[in-house]
């Protein structure tokens, strides 16, 4: 067990009234969840800088016009992982969507914001964004 808190940051893109998903392919937690793009937040990053270069690793998009909209703090019990996650809101997005990294994440993909919700296998920090009752 690793007794150390890890910080992450996700991003939650927005384009035309939809935001992007991924399906996670993990071998330390998550696999098989539905997450937003991000990862770790790197020493002396902010959390914009971060956003914006997760984003472009995973996705080959560029995200403008940022602003954090919350925070989760989040225990896997399965792994006994243990993170605090940063929610940034990416409210400008321009780029074609490539899956830059396959080995990381199975898919990418654009749904509804009202569908997220109702969706199956949510990665436990989108989870527990929503039960906290935060706004997309």
């Amino acid at each position: 067990m690793n007794e150390q808190v890890r910080v992450g940051v996700a991003v939650i893109v927005e384009k035309n009234g939809k935001i992007l998903i991924g399906l996670r392919k993990s071998k330390t937690h998550g696999n098989g969840t539905w997450q937003f793009p991000g990862g770790h937040l790197e020493y002396k990053e902010s959390f914009e800088v971060c956003a914006k270069r997760e984003v472009k690793e995973e996705t080959n998009l560029e995200v403008e016009d940022l602003q954090v909209v919350g925070v989760t703090n989040d225990y896997f019990e399965e792994t006994g992982r243990h993170y605090v996650t940063i929610f940034v809101k990416a409210n400008k997005v321009t780029g074609e969507l490539i899956n830059k990294e396959p080995h990381k994440c199975e898919e990418w993909k654009w749904i509804k914001k009202e569908e997220l919700a109702s969706l199956p296998n949510l990665f436990l920090p989108i989870k527990n964004l929503i039960k906290e009752g935060y706004e997309l």
